[in-house]
């Protein structure tokens, strides 16, 4: 845990060196970006091996996250070093502007300050200290303060020591990017007036506790929480007529790819009352096996969720319930309907089927259970269900997903990685996808303002 002394120099430290990054050109940040990729990359091994011994989770797939991280960086490195980056508007001074005369005018986009980052339990790379919100603040031009996981303390610690090492080199002053353990510190640099903005990911409960915090200062501070989603997939009749053992063989692979432990796992499935997707998704699972997740707190959690699932008002299970193995059961839209059942996230291999009779329903059903990342519809060419229900899915959901799945998430930057409250605390912006960097900037105007007294990244923009 870090001490108060420890966390007073690291928060120093960043505000020491704040002025200096917001200074500092796009195109020098992303070699210290770069810089942290190759070192990640040259230390893959030892990296990879420290994450399957805290995270329990298999070697294969963190040695492909810590891929999709150097990638990550590199992504960033390219939105660092884009003139875009700044958002820069011109317009001239005009005398006879309507209303009133206009006078020169040039805004761009300016580097909050120092950025506080608390990581994923789920994600020890791709959303960890080099992580989305660790490099896209540093592409923006602030210093990241990284508040450690519990969930792999000592990889967190490592991977630190590798990202500073390799900033060092790649010449980024001291303090570009801190580390502190523990959750009185990462309370206390939250309150502190040093740190500008935050990113969460995380569970509900906690990311709301802290942002009331973040809002609650007498210096209010964004908060760029990602935390609950049900990632719902609506299957229609004619979907379900044509390609019911597809579907149902696709959603057993979604919601337990990872041991169901991704913010983008789809929770629940509607089908039509007597298309058999649920039976044939428990026969897609087969016998599962109890999965080891990523914590203790985690696991409790899941076997309480999962206990609740099977105890619900007629509920069917079909696979798990009482172990951490894959869990599976089917329920009524009426039951859901009535709120006799409850639809909440389960954070682990655990998903409901919920069985509708009239295709009406399926709108009634989305509004219940409220907000997500994601919406899947599977259905056909013409299928008037879909083309009925699409609409009010996009006022729920930051993506919306035909005929696939909401796992694996592509790092670029049409995709939109966010949605309305709880999926998110803000829905304009999140760690994926085009603006993820512009959450840690603001706008500022600067009237008939010399353009020798412009910002340097400004004028080299202008210059352009």
């Amino acid at each position: 845990m870090s001490s108060t002394q420890e966390l007073e120099a690291v928060l120093a430290s960043a505000e020491a060196v704040a002025p200096r990054l917001r200074a500092g050109s796009g195109t020098q940040r992303a070699g210290w970006l770069r810089a942290a990729g190759a070192a990640l990359e040259a230390r893959r091994a030892e990296l990879v091996d420290l994450a399957v011994q805290e995270t329990h989770l298999p070697h294969a797939a963190l040695d492909g996250e810590l891929t999709r991280t150097v990638f990550q960086l590199e992504h960033f490195a390219r939105t660092a070093e884009s003139p875009e980056l700044l958002g820069v508007v011109v317009e001239s001074a005009d005398p006879d502007y309507p209303v009133a005369p206009r006078p020169g005018l040039v805004q761009a986009l300016r580097p909050l300050g120092p950025v506080l980052v608390f990581t994923a339990s789920n994600f020890p790379f791709a959303f960890s200290v080099a992580g989305n919100d660790t490099a896209s603040a540093l592409a923006a031009g602030c210093p990241v303060v990284v508040k450690a996981n519990p969930g792999h303390p000592r990889l967190s610690a490592r991977t630190a020591e590798v990202v500073v090492a390799a900033l060092r080199e790649a010449g980024a002053p001291d303090g570009t990017v801190g580390h502190i353990e523990g959750v009185e510190a990462g309370v206390a640099a939250l309150r502190d007036p040093r740190i500008a903005a935050c990113g969460f990911t995380g569970s509900v409960a906690g990311g709301r506790a802290l942002f009331d915090i973040a809002v609650s200062r007498p210096d209010p501070i964004p908060f760029y929480g990602e935390l609950g989603s049900l990632n719902p997939v609506y299957v229609t009749p004619a979907a379900a007529a044509a390609r019911a053992e597809e579907i149902a063989s696709g959603f057993a692979a979604s919601f337990t790819f990872r041991g169901g432990q991704l913010c983008t796992k789809p929770g629940v499935l509607f089908a039509p009352t007597g298309s058999g997707i649920a039976a044939a998704t428990a026969a897609a699972i087969g016998t599962p096996e109890p999965v080891e997740l990523l914590t203790d707190r985690i696991t409790s959690a899941y076997l309480d969720g999962t206990r609740r699932l099977a105890s619900s008002p007629g509920a069917i299970v079909h696979a798990g319930g009482d172990t951490t193995a894959a869990t599976l059961v089917s329920v009524s839209a009426a039951a859901v309907l009535d709120s006799a059942v409850e639809l909440q996230e389960c954070f682990g291999p655990a998903a409901v089927v919920v069985e509708y009779d009239d295709p009406a329903q399926l709108p009634l059903l989305a509004n219940r259970i409220g907000p997500s990342l994601t919406a899947t519809i599977h259905g056909e060419p013409g299928d008037d269900v879909a083309a009925d229900l699409a609409p009010g899915l996009t006022e729920l959901v930051g993506r919306v997903i035909w005929n696939g799945w909401p796992t694996g998430v592509a790092v670029t930057r049409a995709l939109h990685h966010g949605g309305p409250y709880p999926a998110t605390t803000s829905p304009t912006y999140g760690s994926i996808g085009a603006g993820a960097e512009r959450r840690w900037l603001r706008p500022v105007s600067y009237q008939n303002w010399p353009v020798e007294l412009l910002p340097e990244p400004v004028r080299a923009v202008l210059a352009d």
